[in-house]
């Protein structure tokens, strides 16, 4: 077995969850793992060792995404949208949407590392000792700064209400 053999066999779970943190879609994760690693092994023999090779990963993994959103095209027309019947009334899907956004906006608005330890841990479903090895950190750090994060967007949701 080759040395980038072991890499991709030790790290390929972690980055494909990665990728499905940032695209929600787990065909579309497969697919920029398996050319994130075509990538890796290619850039290789310029891997220098200066951080985690995780870490490595994980920033030609996230260019990867990056280039595939860049090369999306509408390829729909408005009018074949369906929307679904929920249930709810207009007033409620307002007040949810407006919620949601609410949400979105505090994570948004969090400085690093908090929302990017956030959102590993909540959409990437990454252990703490994953997250904190993406960084270079203890497991400790990663859930102490998660923690400190989940208070930091509640806190702003208090002010919503």
């Amino acid at each position: 077995m080759t040395a980038f053999e072991d890499v991709y066999n030790t790290y390929f779970k972690d980055v494909e969850r990665y990728l499905l943190a940032l695209s929600k879609d787990l065909h579309l994760a497969e697919e920029l793992t398996s050319q994130t690693f075509f990538l890796a092994l290619k850039a290789l023999p310029k891997f220098r060792g200066q951080c985690d090779i995780r870490v490595w990963l994980c920033s030609i993994a996230k260019n990867c995404y990056l280039s595939h959103l860049r090369g999306l095209r509408p390829s729909f027309s408005i009018d074949d949208i369906q929307l679904p019947d929920i249930g709810i009334s207009i007033e409620e899907s307002i007040e949810d949407k407006e919620l949601a956004m609410h949400i979105h906006r505090a994570l948004h608005g969090l400085p690093e590392p908090y929302k990017e330890v956030f959102s590993l841990r909540v959409f990437g479903q990454l252990s703490f000792e994953n997250i904190g090895s993406l960084f270079g950190k203890s497991q400790n750090w990663a859930c102490v700064t998660y923690h400190r994060a989940k208070q930091k967007i509640k806190d702003e949701l208090e002010v919503f209400e």
